[in-house]
C-alpha cells in the first residue's frame, strides 16, 4: 500500500516552497496564509522533519525540504497535464507553445502549415514567451534562447543563432567590404547590443560602432531593413526565409555565432504525450532541414 500522509499538508508545502511564501501559497490554493502555515506545521510533525527554516520575512527550505520539494514539483505538474488529458473533451487535441513575438511572427507561424498538414487533428496555440519569461504551467514546451541550462527541463538544440547583417539589394549594391559600413547606418536590437560589436571585430573592422536607429525586438529591426532603413543584425533562423525570397540579402558571406542556441525545452513527462511526441518530431525534423534560406548571401 502506498504511505500517503497528509496530501493537504503536502500540496500545501509544495505552493509554498515552489512559491517562497505562505501567502503566495495560500493564494494559489485558494486559503489563508495562516491554514498553509497550519498544514506545513502539520505535515513537518507527520513526518518528523523540519521542511522549512522560518526567516523574518522569508521562508527558507532545509535540506531535506529542497529534496522534497525537487521531487513533488514534477509530480502535481504531471497529475495536473494527466488530470487535463482526462477532462479535455474526446476531440480537442491542443499544444500550447510558448515562444517570443519575433520567433513566432519569423518562423513558428510561417512553418505552421506544413505541421498542420502532417498532424491536421492537433491544434498548435502559440502564447508569448521568449527569455525573459517563465516557463508557464500550461505550456506544452517552449522555444528559446539560451545556453540549454532551464533547471527542472528537458532542452533539446533546434537552431544555430548565428548573427550576419541583412539590408535590401540596392543597400547592399553600395557595399563592397565590411569597411564599407557606416555606424549611422546599423540598426542597433535594445536587448542584444554586443551582436554588432561581435561581427565587426570578426569582420576585422572593430572601430566601426553601430549608431543606427535602435529596436525593441529582432522583427521590428528586419522590417526596418526591409524598408530601407539601414542595415539590421540577423539572427538565424529569423533570417532565413527573408534571405530565400529576395526581400533581404546578406552583403557579406561572413556569419558569426551568437554564443547561444535555439531549444526545444518542455518538462519530461510531455515527452510520453503523443500529440507533443509528433509535434517534437516534427520541429526537430524542419529545424534540421537545410535552408533554402542562402540564397540572398553573396560572397564578401
Amino acid at each position: 500500500m502506498r504511505r500517503l500522509l497528509f496530501l493537504n499538508g503536502i500540496k500545501a508545502f509544495e505552493a509554498a516552497a515552489r512559491t517562497g511564501s505562505f501567502a503566495a501559497a495560500g493564494h494559489e490554493l485558494n486559503v489563508s496564509a495562516a491554514a498553509i502555515s497550519r498544514m506545513v506545521h502539520l505535515l513537518e510533525e507527520r513526518l518528523g522533519v523540519a521542511l522549512f527554516e522560518r526567516k523574518a520575512n522569508r521562508l527558507v527550505t532545509t535540506p531535506a525540504g529542497r529534496a522534497y520539494q525537487g521531487g513533488l514539483t514534477p509530480i502535481f505538474d504531471a497529475l495536473a497535464s494527466l488530470t487535463a488529458q482526462v477532462t479535455a473533451s474526446a476531440g480537442a487535441r491542443v499544444l500550447t507553445v510558448g515562444v517570443g513575438p519575433t520567433f513566432a511572427l519569423k518562423w513558428m507561424i510561417p512553418h505552421l502549415a506544413e505541421f498542420r498538414k502532417a498532424e491536421p487533428d492537433i491544434e498548435v496555440r502559440i502564447t508569448t514567451g521568449g527569455m525573459a519569461v517563465p516557463f508557464a504551467d500550461d505550456w506544452s514546451c517552449g522555444i528559446q534562447l539560451g545556453d540549454g541550462q532551464w533547471p527542472g527541463l528537458v532542452a533539446e538544440p533546434l537552431f544555430a543563432a548565428d548573427l550576419m547583417p541583412v539590408c535590401t539589394a540596392r543597400l547592399a549594391n553600395t557595399l563592397k567590404r565590411p569597411a564599407d559600413l557606416k555606424g549611422p547606418s546599423l540598426i542597433r536590437v535594445a536587448h542584444s547590443p554586443d551582436d554588432w560589436p561581435s561581427w565587426l571585430k570578426a569582420a576585422g573592422v572593430p572601430r566601426v560602432t553601430a549608431r543606427g536607429p535602435e529596436f525593441q525586438f529582432y522583427g521590428q529591426a528586419l522590417q526596418a531593413a526591409s524598408d530601407g532603413l539601414g542595415i539590421a543584425m540577423g539572427i538565424r533562423p529569423y533570417i532565413d526565409d527573408d534571405l530565400a525570397a529576395g526581400r533581404l540579402v546578406a552583403p557579406f558571406a561572413l556569419s558569426v555565432p551568437k554564443g547561444m542556441r535555439w531549444y526545444l525545452v518542455y518538462r519530461g513527462f510531455h515527452a510520453e504525450q503523443r500529440d507533443f511526441a509528433a509535434f517534437r518530431r516534427w520541429i526537430i525534423r524542419a529545424a534540421a532541414e537545410p535552408a533554402a534560406r542562402h540564397k540572398g548571401a553573396r560572397n564578401a
